[in-house]
């Protein structure tokens, strides 16, 4: 763990999602990193908020077609 209390994870993103989250990050004002805590961070929270999971299909890959709409 690092001196600031946070633990550093490994994270692998495709290319298509990395940059549609560098995009984003930049409207926000945010290194790839903040926004990437940001978004868990909400996810936690409403998650704790109405008890149930962001998505029931967790384990299924995501479908980033959206992305390539951009």
């Amino acid at each position: 763990m690092s001196d600031n209390g946070k633990k550093q994870v490994p994270l692998r993103l495709s290319t298509k999602l990395y940059n549609a989250l560098a995009s984003w990050a930049e409207d926000d004002f945010r290194s790839v990193n903040s926004q990437i805590e940001y978004l868990l961070t909400e996810c936690v929270k409403q998650r704790r908020k109405n008890g149930g999971y962001v998505s029931k299909d967790l384990d299924t890959p995501p479908d980033l077609s959206f992305l390539d709409e951009e």
